[in-house]
Protein backbone atom coordinates (compact mmCIF):
# COMPACT_ATOMS: atom_id res chain seq x y z
CA UNK A 1 0.00 0.00 0.00
CA UNK A 2 1.46 3.54 -0.74
CA UNK A 3 0.67 7.08 0.70
CA UNK A 4 2.29 10.01 -0.10
CA UNK A 5 3.54 12.45 2.38
CA UNK A 6 1.48 14.10 4.87
CA UNK A 7 -0.23 17.80 3.99
CA UNK A 8 0.13 20.87 5.28
CA UNK A 9 -2.01 21.20 8.65
CA UNK A 10 -6.12 21.10 7.61
CA UNK A 11 -9.05 22.32 8.86
CA UNK A 12 -10.81 19.52 8.43
CA UNK A 13 -10.16 16.19 7.98
CA UNK A 14 -13.41 13.05 7.38
CA UNK A 15 -12.41 9.69 7.51
CA UNK A 16 -14.13 6.79 6.09
CA UNK A 17 -15.24 5.20 2.43
CA UNK A 18 -15.96 6.91 -0.88
CA UNK A 19 -17.33 4.72 -3.26
CA UNK A 20 -18.36 4.71 -6.88
CA UNK A 21 -22.12 5.23 -7.46
CA UNK A 22 -23.95 4.03 -10.68
CA UNK A 23 -27.21 4.79 -11.23
CA UNK A 24 -29.57 5.55 -14.53
CA UNK A 25 -30.55 9.04 -15.89
CA UNK A 26 -33.83 10.64 -14.51
CA UNK A 27 -36.70 7.97 -15.32
CA UNK A 28 -34.86 5.14 -15.89
CA UNK A 29 -34.53 2.14 -13.66
CA UNK A 30 -31.01 -0.03 -13.44
CA UNK A 31 -33.17 -3.67 -14.34
CA UNK A 32 -33.29 -2.09 -17.82
CA UNK A 33 -31.20 0.91 -18.87
CA UNK A 34 -28.65 1.26 -21.10
CA UNK A 35 -26.52 3.74 -19.67
CA UNK A 36 -26.22 4.41 -16.25
CA UNK A 37 -24.34 7.92 -14.44
CA UNK A 38 -21.34 7.46 -12.77
CA UNK A 39 -20.39 9.63 -9.50
CA UNK A 40 -18.17 9.48 -6.03
CA UNK A 41 -19.95 9.58 -3.30
CA UNK A 42 -19.85 8.76 0.45
CA UNK A 43 -20.96 10.47 3.65
CA UNK A 44 -17.76 12.03 5.07
CA UNK A 45 -16.06 12.81 1.62
CA UNK A 46 -19.77 14.77 1.11
CA UNK A 47 -19.19 16.85 4.28
CA UNK A 48 -15.86 17.86 3.32
CA UNK A 49 -16.94 18.90 -0.23
CA UNK A 50 -19.66 20.86 1.76
CA UNK A 51 -16.74 22.07 3.87
CA UNK A 52 -14.29 22.88 0.64
CA UNK A 53 -16.76 24.87 -1.15
CA UNK A 54 -16.91 27.38 2.02
CA UNK A 55 -13.15 27.86 1.71
CA UNK A 56 -12.53 25.30 4.22
CA UNK A 57 -9.17 23.82 4.03
CA UNK A 58 -9.83 20.11 3.82
CA UNK A 59 -9.01 16.48 3.36
CA UNK A 60 -10.25 12.60 3.41
CA UNK A 61 -8.55 9.70 5.00
CA UNK A 62 -9.37 6.76 3.78
CA UNK A 63 -8.23 3.57 1.39
CA UNK A 64 -9.10 2.90 -2.74
CA UNK A 65 -8.09 -0.07 -4.59
CA UNK A 66 -5.64 0.08 -7.17
CA UNK A 67 -7.86 0.34 -9.80
CA UNK A 68 -9.50 2.44 -11.80
CA UNK A 69 -12.45 3.23 -9.47
CA UNK A 70 -9.65 4.00 -7.36
CA UNK A 71 -8.42 6.45 -9.86
CA UNK A 72 -11.95 7.49 -10.13
CA UNK A 73 -12.34 8.72 -6.41
CA UNK A 74 -9.07 10.38 -6.37
CA UNK A 75 -9.34 12.27 -9.33
CA UNK A 76 -13.08 13.47 -8.27
CA UNK A 77 -11.61 14.24 -4.87
CA UNK A 78 -9.03 16.28 -5.67
CA UNK A 79 -10.98 18.24 -8.37
CA UNK A 80 -13.81 19.11 -5.80
CA UNK A 81 -10.84 20.48 -3.65
CA UNK A 82 -10.32 18.12 -0.85
CA UNK A 83 -6.83 17.08 -0.38
CA UNK A 84 -5.98 13.72 -0.93
CA UNK A 85 -2.54 13.05 1.26
CA UNK A 86 -3.77 11.20 3.20
CA UNK A 87 -5.20 8.69 0.99
CA UNK A 88 -3.79 5.52 0.69
CA UNK A 89 -3.37 3.59 -2.35
CA UNK A 90 -4.20 -0.22 -1.56
CA UNK A 91 -3.22 -2.89 -4.16
CA UNK A 92 -4.95 -5.52 -2.30
CA UNK A 93 -8.61 -4.59 -2.32
CA UNK A 94 -10.98 -2.78 -4.86
CA UNK A 95 -12.37 0.19 -3.89
CA UNK A 96 -16.30 -0.57 -3.06
CA UNK A 97 -19.26 0.53 -5.13
CA UNK A 98 -22.75 1.26 -4.97
CA UNK A 99 -25.93 1.39 -7.03
CA UNK A 100 -29.35 3.22 -6.91
CA UNK A 101 -32.50 3.34 -8.23
CA UNK A 102 -35.49 6.35 -8.14
CA UNK A 103 -38.33 4.09 -7.79
CA UNK A 104 -41.71 5.63 -9.98
CA UNK A 105 -43.10 5.83 -6.31
CA UNK A 106 -40.22 8.21 -5.62
CA UNK A 107 -38.39 6.21 -3.00
CA UNK A 108 -34.84 5.28 -3.39
CA UNK A 109 -33.47 2.05 -3.57
CA UNK A 110 -29.48 1.13 -2.55
CA UNK A 111 -27.32 -1.57 -3.54
CA UNK A 112 -23.97 -1.94 -1.75
CA UNK A 113 -20.94 -3.65 -2.93
CA UNK A 114 -18.52 -2.85 -0.29
CA UNK A 115 -17.72 -6.16 1.57
CA UNK A 116 -13.84 -6.84 0.86
CA UNK A 117 -13.31 -3.46 0.03
CA UNK A 118 -9.75 -1.03 0.73
CA UNK A 119 -11.94 1.37 3.33
CA UNK A 120 -13.11 -1.71 4.97
CA UNK A 121 -9.92 -2.79 5.92
CA UNK A 122 -8.96 0.68 7.08
CA UNK A 123 -7.14 -0.10 10.81
CA UNK A 124 -4.52 1.83 13.52
CA UNK A 125 -2.36 2.96 10.87
CA UNK A 126 -4.44 5.10 9.12
CA UNK A 127 -5.72 6.45 12.57
CA UNK A 128 -1.98 7.19 12.91
CA UNK A 129 -1.63 8.89 9.28
CA UNK A 130 -4.34 11.15 10.16
CA UNK A 131 -3.32 11.94 14.07
CA UNK A 132 0.28 12.84 12.27
CA UNK A 133 -1.41 15.59 10.05
CA UNK A 134 -2.99 17.25 13.13
CA UNK A 135 -6.09 19.13 11.83
CA UNK A 136 -7.69 21.39 13.41
CA UNK A 137 -11.01 18.85 13.14
CA UNK A 138 -11.70 15.46 12.24
CA UNK A 139 -15.32 14.23 11.42
CA UNK A 140 -15.91 10.57 12.05
CA UNK A 141 -19.49 8.37 11.46
CA UNK A 142 -21.55 5.91 12.50
CA UNK A 143 -20.83 4.41 8.79
CA UNK A 144 -16.89 3.30 9.32
CA UNK A 145 -17.37 1.93 12.89
CA UNK A 146 -19.95 -0.33 11.42
CA UNK A 147 -17.72 -1.78 7.71
CA UNK A 148 -15.36 -4.02 10.60
CA UNK A 149 -13.10 -4.36 13.55
CA UNK A 150 -10.04 -2.61 11.40
CA UNK A 151 -12.22 0.56 10.60
CA UNK A 152 -13.60 0.08 14.11
CA UNK A 153 -10.10 0.18 16.01
CA UNK A 154 -9.16 3.15 13.26
CA UNK A 155 -12.37 5.61 14.26
CA UNK A 156 -11.78 4.34 18.14
CA UNK A 157 -8.23 5.12 18.31
CA UNK A 158 -8.63 8.70 16.20
CA UNK A 159 -11.21 9.38 18.69
CA UNK A 160 -9.38 8.96 21.57
CA UNK A 161 -5.84 10.30 21.04
CA UNK A 162 -7.00 13.40 19.19
CA UNK A 163 -7.36 15.72 21.80
CA UNK A 164 -3.70 14.93 22.32
CA UNK A 165 -2.69 16.44 19.39
CA UNK A 166 -5.06 19.39 19.41
CA UNK A 167 -7.76 17.86 17.07
CA UNK A 168 -11.51 18.69 17.26
CA UNK A 169 -14.07 15.59 17.00
CA UNK A 170 -16.97 15.84 15.29
CA UNK A 171 -19.14 12.67 15.41
CA UNK A 172 -22.46 11.63 13.23
CA UNK A 173 -23.84 8.76 14.32
CA UNK A 174 -25.07 7.96 10.51
CA UNK A 175 -27.08 4.90 12.15
CA UNK A 176 -27.73 2.66 8.80
CA UNK A 177 -29.75 -0.94 9.81
CA UNK A 178 -27.85 -2.10 5.97
CA UNK A 179 -24.63 -2.78 7.80
CA UNK A 180 -26.45 -4.40 10.83
CA UNK A 181 -28.10 -4.08 14.44
CA UNK A 182 -28.54 -0.72 15.22
CA UNK A 183 -27.98 -1.24 18.73
CA UNK A 184 -24.56 -2.69 18.06
CA UNK A 185 -23.66 0.72 16.03
CA UNK A 186 -25.48 2.70 18.90
CA UNK A 187 -23.41 0.87 21.89
CA UNK A 188 -20.14 1.56 19.31
CA UNK A 189 -20.80 5.38 19.28
CA UNK A 190 -22.07 5.79 23.27
CA UNK A 191 -18.75 4.90 23.96
CA UNK A 192 -16.47 6.88 22.28
CA UNK A 193 -19.47 10.36 22.88
CA UNK A 194 -16.68 11.39 26.44
CA UNK A 195 -14.36 12.55 23.63
CA UNK A 196 -16.46 14.38 21.41
CA UNK A 197 -16.63 17.97 20.99
CA UNK A 198 -19.67 18.59 18.42
CA UNK A 199 -22.05 15.91 18.19
CA UNK A 200 -23.92 15.82 14.58
CA UNK A 201 -27.20 13.82 15.58
CA UNK A 202 -30.49 13.42 13.83
CA UNK A 203 -33.76 12.93 16.27
CA UNK A 204 -34.27 9.63 14.47
CA UNK A 205 -30.81 8.37 16.18
CA UNK A 206 -31.65 10.08 19.51
CA UNK A 207 -33.44 7.36 20.83
CA UNK A 208 -30.85 4.58 20.52
CA UNK A 209 -27.82 6.27 21.23
CA UNK A 210 -28.47 8.74 24.00
CA UNK A 211 -31.49 6.43 25.18
CA UNK A 212 -33.92 9.34 25.81
CA UNK A 213 -37.30 9.01 26.72
CA UNK A 214 -38.94 11.25 24.45
CA UNK A 215 -36.14 11.34 20.87
CA UNK A 216 -38.53 14.68 19.91
CA UNK A 217 -37.75 17.20 23.20
CA UNK A 218 -34.58 18.73 21.87
CA UNK A 219 -34.14 19.81 25.11
CA UNK A 220 -34.16 16.09 26.73
CA UNK A 221 -31.83 15.07 23.91
CA UNK A 222 -29.32 18.25 24.86
CA UNK A 223 -29.31 17.33 28.40
CA UNK A 224 -28.74 13.84 27.77
CA UNK A 225 -25.80 14.51 25.22
CA UNK A 226 -24.18 16.49 27.49
CA UNK A 227 -24.47 14.02 30.22
CA UNK A 228 -22.76 11.44 28.01
CA UNK A 229 -19.62 13.91 27.69
CA UNK A 230 -20.59 15.21 24.26
CA UNK A 231 -19.48 19.13 24.63
CA UNK A 232 -21.55 20.88 21.87
CA UNK A 233 -24.62 19.02 19.93
CA UNK A 234 -26.78 19.81 16.98
CA UNK A 235 -30.20 18.10 16.34
CA UNK A 236 -30.49 17.38 12.50
CA UNK A 237 -34.74 17.62 12.36
CA UNK A 238 -34.83 16.89 7.83
CA UNK A 239 -37.76 18.47 6.61
CA UNK A 240 -38.50 20.88 9.83
CA UNK A 241 -34.78 21.94 9.68
CA UNK A 242 -32.75 21.44 13.22
CA UNK A 243 -32.03 22.62 16.33
CA UNK A 244 -28.76 24.24 17.94
CA UNK A 245 -27.40 25.59 21.38
CA UNK A 246 -27.89 29.08 22.21
CA UNK A 247 -31.35 29.55 23.92
CA UNK A 248 -31.09 31.89 27.18
CA UNK A 249 -30.09 29.07 29.37
CA UNK A 250 -28.21 27.08 26.55
CA UNK A 251 -30.90 25.01 25.37
CA UNK A 252 -32.09 24.18 22.11
CA UNK A 253 -33.22 26.57 20.00
CA UNK A 254 -35.34 25.69 16.58
CA UNK A 255 -34.17 26.52 12.93
CA UNK A 256 -36.60 25.60 10.28
CA UNK A 257 -35.39 24.19 7.41
CA UNK A 258 -34.53 26.46 4.24
CA UNK A 259 -35.60 24.34 1.39
CA UNK A 260 -38.17 25.25 -0.82
CA UNK A 261 -37.90 22.26 -3.65
CA UNK A 262 -36.59 18.86 -2.58
CA UNK A 263 -35.52 16.78 -5.67
CA UNK A 264 -33.39 14.55 -3.67
CA UNK A 265 -33.23 13.87 0.00
CA UNK A 266 -29.46 11.92 -0.07
CA UNK A 267 -26.98 14.07 1.16
CA UNK A 268 -28.77 17.18 2.55
CA UNK A 269 -27.14 16.06 6.21
CA UNK A 270 -23.47 15.79 4.87
CA UNK A 271 -24.24 18.93 3.45
CA UNK A 272 -25.47 20.30 7.03
CA UNK A 273 -22.73 18.65 8.72
CA UNK A 274 -20.19 20.82 6.27
CA UNK A 275 -21.59 23.52 6.59
CA UNK A 276 -22.21 23.63 10.74
CA UNK A 277 -18.70 22.80 10.84
CA UNK A 278 -17.24 25.30 8.83
CA UNK A 279 -19.30 27.70 10.56
CA UNK A 280 -17.84 26.91 14.30
CA UNK A 281 -14.47 26.60 12.56
CA UNK A 282 -14.92 30.52 11.42
CA UNK A 283 -15.90 31.70 14.88
CA UNK A 284 -19.34 31.40 13.87
CA UNK A 285 -22.13 31.12 17.43
CA UNK A 286 -24.44 27.85 16.34
CA UNK A 287 -27.07 29.78 15.23
CA UNK A 288 -24.76 30.97 12.75
CA UNK A 289 -23.18 27.94 11.92
CA UNK A 290 -26.89 26.25 11.82
CA UNK A 291 -27.95 28.76 9.69
CA UNK A 292 -25.33 28.16 6.77
CA UNK A 293 -25.80 24.36 7.30
CA UNK A 294 -29.19 25.11 6.58
CA UNK A 295 -28.34 27.04 3.69
CA UNK A 296 -26.35 24.15 1.88
CA UNK A 297 -28.47 21.30 3.00
CA UNK A 298 -31.23 23.61 1.17
CA UNK A 299 -28.90 23.33 -2.05
CA UNK A 300 -28.47 20.09 -1.60
CA UNK A 301 -31.91 18.33 -1.90
CA UNK A 302 -33.15 20.84 -4.52
CA UNK A 303 -30.76 18.87 -7.48
CA UNK A 304 -30.15 15.23 -7.83
CA UNK A 305 -27.24 13.60 -6.21
CA UNK A 306 -25.20 14.31 -3.23
CA UNK A 307 -23.26 17.11 -3.99
CA UNK A 308 -24.44 18.44 -7.21
CA UNK A 309 -26.75 21.30 -5.90
CA UNK A 310 -23.58 22.86 -3.62
CA UNK A 311 -23.19 26.44 -4.73
CA UNK A 312 -19.83 27.30 -5.89
CA UNK A 313 -17.02 28.70 -4.12
CA UNK A 314 -17.73 32.07 -5.32
CA UNK A 315 -21.73 31.52 -3.99
CA UNK A 316 -20.40 30.02 -0.90
CA UNK A 317 -18.05 32.71 0.14
CA UNK A 318 -21.03 35.10 -0.20
CA UNK A 319 -23.51 32.71 1.63
CA UNK A 320 -20.76 33.17 4.50
CA UNK A 321 -20.22 36.44 4.74
CA UNK A 322 -23.96 36.90 4.30
CA UNK A 323 -24.44 34.85 7.79
CA UNK A 324 -21.13 36.40 9.17
CA UNK A 325 -22.82 39.76 8.86
CA UNK A 326 -26.43 38.53 10.36
CA UNK A 327 -24.38 37.33 13.50
CA UNK A 328 -23.94 39.96 16.45
CA UNK A 329 -20.43 38.21 17.21
CA UNK A 330 -18.31 34.78 16.84
CA UNK A 331 -18.11 32.25 19.49
CA UNK A 332 -15.01 30.06 20.01
CA UNK A 333 -14.40 26.98 17.71
CA UNK A 334 -14.51 23.51 18.87
CA UNK A 335 -11.21 22.65 19.90
CA UNK A 336 -9.24 19.21 20.74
Amino acid sequence: MTTPPAPARLDLVGLGEAMVLFQPPPGALLHDTGAVEVHVAGAELNLCVAAARLGAATGFCSRVGADPLGERVLAETRAAGVDTALLAVDPEHPTGLFLKDARPDGQRRVYYYRHGSAAAHLDEADAARLLAARPRMVAVSGVTLALGPGPRAAVTSVVRNARRVGTAVALDPNLRPALGAVERQATDLRVLLGQVDVLLLGTDEAGPVLGVRDPSDPEEVFAAAAAAGARETVLKAGADGCYHAGGTRGGAVHLPSAATVVVDPVGAGDAFAGGYLTGRLQGLPPAGAAALGNALAAAVVAAPGDTAGLPDRSSAAVLLDEVRGRCSGDSPPPSG
